[in-house]
């Protein structure tokens, strides 16, 4: 398997970074060729706002939008009517090209969904990747989505990388993944995996006295998930929170648990990765859970010394940018050589992608 996997990566990895960028301007007008260039954005939340901001930038405005939420049917978003599915068909179907534009972590509505549902509407259906490209200086990046050009600019990097994860699924998945930075291939993805995302129980074993940091704690979703598990059976957990709205959802969050646990958890508002590694100098953390939105570079290496002198445990998002799917896991070798990795989706559609770097005496299965 796994040389049937690397050889598909090399196949993805053989095409011409020059001939792709040439090509990226070319992709969304080859697609949507039998229709007047007339577009409707499908989902008239924030990428739908950017993608017709970024489309005004280039001198093309949007028909409308489309959207299944009835509370926005009716309504005019960023000077856009807003239109259901139905009505947006009836009017521009012979027209216009409808381009989905919901794409989010938490969104229950699929590309899958959203193509079906307009089919059957008669209309002409896209994904929103190939316009970003077109117009990608108002536009990309966004999350993981950058122009394709950029990933085979990295090849070896990216090839590199590959020789890295610990298991078949992991190679597999990483593979995946690589395609969908540079296809936009949305049908192509793995599902989700069962466990919860950053506490794994297939992959090594909890610790009693887990010294847990929590970099990017959110509203303290991640320490419920701790307690759920676990109760309070951990040693300590640093949560470190920029956002001051999240940070007073994370104390309440914190607050409400049971005095055994609350007690053993400090919480901070401060950004991961300005303050990683003065905050771990004097600390020896068994475990490092991080989501940066962005930053997971810039911790881990602020967290350098740390890494390499106690050799955590480590969870770290790589959906945020398109290259830290193989510059992570490159970076964290670097600092320590002792680390199996493995690549899981937690998910749909490319979200919530996670690394984790494994102290091999720590992994279940024994070491790799």
């Amino acid at each position: 398997m796994v040389d049937a996997v690397g050889k598909a990566l090399d196949r993805l990895l053989r095409t011409d970074a020059r001939a792709i960028g040439e090509q990226e301007r070319d992709v969304y007008v080859r697609l949507a060729r039998e229709r007047s260039g007339d577009i409707v954005l499908c989902g008239a939340g924030g990428l739908g706002r950017k993608i017709a901001a970024g489309l005004r930038a280039n001198g093309v405005e949007p028909l409308a939008f489309a959207d299944n939420a009835t509370a926005r049917q009716g309504t005019v978003v960023d000077g856009l009517r807003v239109l259901s599915p139905e009505d947006a068909a009836r009017e521009f179907r012979e027209s216009a090209v409808f381009i989905v534009t919901i794409w989010g972590a938490n969104s229950p509505h699929r590309f899958e969904h959203s193509r079906a549902q307009l089919a059957a509407l008669g209309c002409a259906v896209m994904v929103f990747p190939p316009l970003c490209w077109k117009y990608a200086e108002s536009m990309l990046p966004h999350y993981l989505q950058d122009l394709p050009h950029k990933v085979l600019e990295q090849k070896e990097e990216v090839r590199r990388a590959f020789d890295l994860w610990s298991d078949d699924v992991s190679r597999a998945e990483y593979v995946t993944q690589v395609r969908f930075r540079l296809t936009a291939d949305f049908d192509g993805l793995a599902p989700p995996v069962k466990h919860p995302q950053y506490f794994p129980d297939d992959l090594y074993a909890w610790r009693d006295d887990e010294w847990m940091v929590d970099g990017g704690a959110g509203d303290g979703d991640s320490i419920r998930m701790l307690v759920q598990l676990h109760g309070d059976r951990f040693g300590h957990v640093l949560a470190l929170e920029p956002n001051p709205v999240n940070f007073l959802k994370l104390e309440a969050t914190v607050a409400a648990l049971a005095p055994s646990a609350r007690a053993k958890i400090d919480c901070r508002q401060v950004a991961s990765a300005e303050s990683l590694g003065v905050m771990l100098a004097t600390a020896a953390p068994t475990f490092i859970k991080l989501d940066a939105k962005g930053a997971e570079m810039e911790a881990l290496l602020g967290a350098r010394e740390t890494i390499r002198s106690h050799v955590p445990a480590i969870a770290v998002c790589v959906y945020y940018r398109q290259d830290h799917l193989w510059r992570v896991p490159l970076m964290l070798r670097e600092l320590c050589d002792d680390y199996a990795f493995i690549l899981r989706p937690h998910n749909e559609e490319g979200w919530n992608l996670v690394c984790y770097a494994v102290p091999r005496a720590r992994l279940k299965r024994g070491p790799v």
